[in-house]
């Protein structure tokens, strides 16, 4: 299938054109679509190397950037979408395992380990309780819902488009798709730390906590959906 790789990308000059070569190097059929989500430290001219450029006015926030780029992959005929930040913490060695696993599935999610890794204690915590959170929400067991590094074919995201602007906007999109029975599948990725992130402590995480209580489960309706989650295996940087 036709598929575009989508970049938002925020103040991140410093490490764009390198994801941008890797993406190149391990994925070249791939269309490339950058959304410079109002920058001001010269992501444009770090860019350049992209097949698409979208640029937003102001900071509107990660949700809206994947939109736009989602909105570039769709008017260029593409039938999916891999998502991986612009701050090179995801691995794109992993995207061909990501293309593979949606063969038989809508959605594919990164899955990175906790424990024993560079991911700092808080951010352990924080992430494996929202995890657990949004996978009672959702109806199905999920390793890591808060990871960006995603495959998605653009048809589930025309039956449960994203809503929201900034990160809660990928929180919303899992617990929804897999209430509607979205075929989900898993693929581990190296937990990576690099640049600090966008991600603000407070205002983000509130927006993450409201959306998950405006998505609880009611007595009155089930959740749970009869698609299987499946999981797949992804070498290490090193090895892949």
């Amino acid at each position: 299938m036709l598929a575009a790789c989508v970049i938002p990308a925020y103040q991140a000059a410093a490490t764009l054109a390198g994801v941008i070569a890797h993406v190149r190097e391990v994925a070249p059929a791939l269309l490339l679509v950058v959304v410079d989500d109002g920058s001001t430290d010269g992501t444009v001219t770090a860019a350049a190397g992209a097949d698409v450029l979208v640029r937003l006015d102001a900071n509107r926030g990660k949700g809206a950037a994947l939109r736009a780029g989602f909105a570039a992959a769709t008017a260029r005929g593409c039938e999916a979408v891999v998502t991986i930040d612009a701050d090179g913490q995801h691995d794109a060695d992993c995207i061909p395992q990501f293309l593979r696993a949606l063969g038989d599935a809508d959605l594919v999610l990164g899955a990175r380990a906790r424990g024993g890794t560079a991911m700092p204690l808080v951010r352990r915590i924080a992430n494996g309780f929202s995890t657990r959170l949004i996978g009672w929400c959702a109806g199905r067991a999920i390793r890591d819902a808060q990871c960006g590094f995603r495959a998605i074919r653009l048809s589930l995201l025309q039956a449960i488009p994203h809503h929201g602007d900034r990160y809660e906007a990928e929180t919303a999109f899992v617990i929804r798709a897999a209430r509607a029975g979205a075929r989900i599948a898993e693929v581990a990725i190296p937990t990576l730390y690099g640049p600090p992130s966008h991600f603000r402590p407070f205002p983000d995480a509130a927006r993450i906590v409201a959306t998950i209580w405006a998505l609880r489960p009611s007595r009155s309706s089930a959740c749970v959906s009869s698609a299987p989650t499946t999981t797949a295996s992804s070498p290490t940087a090193s090895t892949a």
